[in-house]
């Protein structure tokens, strides 16, 4: 059985829930769903720049946590780019 979830500090409240491509119905698009910690692990490190170490300091996560998380987020993210697919944003904290 897997170790229970760790709370994860996060600051980040989007003004915006949903991106889709332009043009194209909803119903016709794959979603991806991006979790709120994957949101706040772009924020803290491709928006403020912020080292791995310090972002993983202000989730109150391991920096391999972190680094885990981060990727999964890049990669929901780019898939959503490359394939023209809808991104939800889940705004609810663990």
């Amino acid at each position: 059985m897997p170790r229970p979830r760790k709370y994860r500090r996060v600051c980040c409240s989007p003004s915006a829930n949903y991106y889709k491509p332009r043009g194209i119905p909803v119903s016709e698009l794959e979603e991806i769903i991006l979790e709120h910690d994957e949101l706040e692990s772009l924020r803290l490190a491709d928006f403020l720049a912020n080292s791995h170490e310090e972002s993983a300091k202000e989730m109150k996560i391991s920096r391999a946590t972190f680094g885990r998380i981060l990727e999964n987020a890049r990669r929901k993210v780019t898939d959503g780019i490359l394939n023209g697919k809808a991104i939800r944003i889940i705004n609810e904290q663990l």
